[in-house]
């Protein structure tokens, strides 16, 4: 007999179409006091993860320099009955070659600005996003333990 969390848990499939469907992920790293260091950003799914760029001197980066654990939340739904989210706990891999970081930028920008490809930006966009990458790092959250949820389940 399955339990109410099985009745609402998203299969591995529905995890992925959820992080696809979705733009911002509120990111928690252990601040150097022990206390959450909660931001938000706007990410994509590279290899079925997580990843995002920020700049290289942000305080989150300084905090998973130090303890690389973190948790990640991709949530939606406005009523009860449609909430489903992902939450993700996992290790940050800081990404510093800056051709992984471009890319990154790039398709992060084009989730961002809704667009069909980088190209899209136009010259000014894309001088922008080249310009970002010489300040940024990106991050790529490695899962070890993933729990959803998907209240529309509920009968």
């Amino acid at each position: 007999m399955s339990n109410g969390r099985d009745q609402v848990r998203l299969t591995d499939d529905e995890v992925q179409q959820l992080l696809h469907e979705n733009l911002k992920v509120q990111v928690a790293a252990n601040g150097k006091d022990g206390h959450p260091h909660l931001t938000t950003l706007f990410y994509v799914v590279r290899d079925g993860k997580i990843a995002f760029w920020t700049y290289g001197r942000s305080q989150k980066v300084v905090n998973l320099e130090r303890d690389p654990r973190v948790t990640a939340l991709v949530e939606d739904g406005v009523d009860y009955f449609e909430l489903r989210g992902v939450s993700i706990e996992g290790r940050a891999e800081i990404v510093r070659d800056r051709e992984e970081i471009l890319e990154i930028g790039k398709a992060v920008s084009v989730r961002m600005f809704g667009v069909d490809s980088f190209e899209a930006l136009g010259d000014i966009g894309m001088r922008t996003v080249e310009k970002q990458a010489t300040k940024r790092v990106g991050v790529v959250i490695h899962p070890d333990r993933v729990a959803s949820w998907d209240h529309r389940k509920m009968t």
